[in-house]
């Protein structure tokens, strides 16, 4: 049933998109057992809650609905938002849907901050059980897990590839680990068994009332990182993916089974997956504890990767401004690392790890955005089987989409407890995204444009009777029915005009992948129209296929704007203008070849 490419794929699979998940067993029931006493009826009725909750949010909701929605493959919330654009009919629906796109990239962002700061931070508090470091302080804890965090992050511009090879396995050791001692566990307590029976969730929720419902909240620290099943999707396959969770979810089952059956019997134990493994055998914990903090390292720079990946998206979607991009592997272009983006998680992660100082506080304002990206999920979800006709899905879909909601409200409580800090987070993308689109908008309609039928009128006239310059002049138009003034302004008022003008138009297509390039109809003698199709998860090198199609450019123009306005709101869009890389840059074309043509607008 599983060939070595299948068994490696699982492998892979386990490194790249399970750590988050992977690691939550280090904090979920420590910090469950903070808020509520440890008794069993509460002990039994908690497991079954983790149980059915990785069951309907990660197994339902990901691993099968989720993942039957994909182009070409790719998951995500920007796919979700280019599946379901196409069918709504509405511009108020368009619009809608976007802004559920915009904040679900958004609480991304917060995840990406609170999820390194919590694994990493939660692993090394492990160390106080170790003989001899039981007094560690809280902030000699803080500055060993910020020291990992700053060797984590500098290492990312040098790229992962190198050591990517050594996640998978190191993965499988921490499961294998972590499935074994839950399972050693069990057999002292082998009831705890039971609690896969909803029966025992049921009865939790309806005998606590309000404060098993809040307790919800940190139920659904078991099932971070469920969501980047969907959105790595397109880096390794579903198949792969689907059956590495199979064992994960056995994994995961077996250790909480064993933590509950832990905590029964140790009723003061406080840092239960630590304290479990140094009673069944101290002469393993040291290597347990390495173990989990490399585990932890794996779950931060999975999260950072993917934040990458769903930073680029955004920009050629057009929804981020445009900012410097590396490839840090000759062999996958997928392989890419953002400046701007690793530095302000690294100043967020050590933030938050400073403001908070303990994995118990940071719990607090952790899962509002999970909650809030698997609620958006659900409704996008359901919207599309609804749409589609697929009855069945729909209802299940919707289902999914009231228990995540229930998460979500259940989460809100944590707001003044520190959750703030999470809508905080998501708040600077959200107003970057939300400036920035409204400044793109504003100002391609300030720009007037020339139409193409006037522009060519003009050129003939211009071409048959002024000197031209030897060579081949490239020129950049996003669509090129319209000519954008910075081509009229070289062209007519400076009247540089080359013997070979080609206008070069980049189309982003609703699929994720697929490159297309051709020349079409030449509209008047001495212009070219070059047209460049690409799927919006494609990373490209144009230069390169300029050149495959035999271009060979002498000058590149560019158009710059220089925007005058008195509004709060636009005098911030120039400022993120002026401080992201101009198109030409972030498609890296040779920089002696480039020339900026200014046109000044009014806003």
């Amino acid at each position: 049933m599983f060939d070595k490419e299948s068994v490696n794929g699982i492998i892979k699979s386990l490194g790249l998109v399970f750590g988050d998940i992977g690691t939550s067993p280090i904090y979920t029931l420590t910090v469950i057992f903070l808020l509520t006493k440890p008794t069993q009826a509460h002990v039994m009725g908690i497991l079954s809650l983790i149980i059915w909750t990785l069951i309907v949010l990660v197994t339902v909701e990901y691993a099968w609905l989720a993942m039957s929605l994909g182009q070409k493959g790719e998951g995500g919330t920007i796919v979700l938002r280019e599946l379901l654009v196409p069918m709504l009919k509405s511009g108020r629906q368009v619009a809608f849907v976007t802004l559920l796109s915009f904040i679900g990239i958004s609480l991304l962002f917060g995840d990406g901050v609170i999820t390194p700061a919590i694994s990493i931070l939660s692993a090394v508090e492990g160390l106080t059980l170790i003989p001899g470091l039981e007094g560690t302080s809280t902030t000699t804890l803080v500055l060993i897990a910020a020291i990992i965090a700053v060797i984590l992050f500098t290492f990312q511009k040098k790229g992962t590839e190198k050591v990517a090879w050594a996640f998978g396995p190191l993965m499988v050791l921490w499961f294998l680990s972590i499935a074994v001692s839950g399972f050693v566990s069990i057999l002292d307590f082998p009831s705890v068994i039971q609690t896969i029976n909803p029966y025992y969730a049921i009865k939790y929720l309806s005998e606590n009332g309000i404060a098993g419902f809040f307790l919800l909240s940190q139920v659904i620290l078991c099932a971070t990182g469920g969501e980047a099943l969907y959105a790595d999707m397109g880096q390794l396959g579903k198949l792969p993916i689907v059956r590495a969770w199979y064992f994960v979810f056995f994994a995961l089952v077996l250790n909480y089974l064993g933590q509950g059956a832990f905590i029964i019997q140790h009723p003061d134990a406080k840092n239960v997956l630590f304290e479990m493994v140094f009673h069944q055998a101290q002469i393993l914990y040291i290597p347990f504890l390495i173990i989990s903090i490399l585990a932890t390292i794996i779950a931060s720079q999975a999260m950072i990767s993917g934040m990458f990946s769903i930073v680029y998206q955004a920009i050629t979607t057009r929804v981020l401004p445009m900012l410097k991009i590396n490839y840090t592997s000759s062999e996958l272009m997928s392989q890419i690392y953002i400046d701007t983006v690793n530095w302000f998680l690294l100043i967020s992660v050590l933030f938050v790890m400073f403001l908070f100082k303990q994995s118990e506080y940071l719990a607090e304002a952790y899962g509002l955005a999970v909650t809030g990206t698997m609620t958006l999920t659900g409704i996008l979800m359901t919207w599309i089987f609804y749409l589609k006709k697929k009855k069945f899905k729909m209802i299940i879909s919707l289902l999914v989409t009231i228990v995540n909601m229930a998460f979500l409200l259940s989460a809100m409580h944590k707001i003044p407890y520190g959750g703030y800090w999470s809508i905080v987070l998501a708040l600077i993308p959200f107003s970057i995204i939300l400036i920035y689109t409204s400044g793109q908008k504003k100002l391609s309609t300030d720009l007037k444009p020339r139409v193409l039928e006037d522009f060519l009128e003009k050129y003939v006239e211009l071409y048959n009777s002024k000197n031209k310059i030897g060579g081949t002049a490239l020129f950049f138009a996003r669509d090129i029915r319209k000519i954008p003034p910075y081509i009229v302004s070289t062209m007519f008022y400076n009247n540089i005009i080359y013997e070979d003008n080609v206008i070069v138009s980049i189309v982003r297509l609703d699929v994720p992948f697929g490159i297309e390039s051709s020349f079409r109809e030449n509209p008047a003698q001495g212009l070219r129209i070059f047209e460049i199709r690409l799927g919006y998860m494609e990373v490209v090198d144009v230069e390169k296929i300029l050149k495959a199609s035999g271009i060979n450019e002498k000058v590149i123009f560019y158009g710059v704007e220089d925007i005058v306005t008195e509004n709060v709101i636009w005098k911030t869009y120039s400022t993120i203008k002026k401080l992201t890389p101009a198109f030409v840059q972030f498609y890296d074309l040779p920089a002696h070849k480039i020339h900026g043509v200014i046109t000044r607008i009014e806003m």
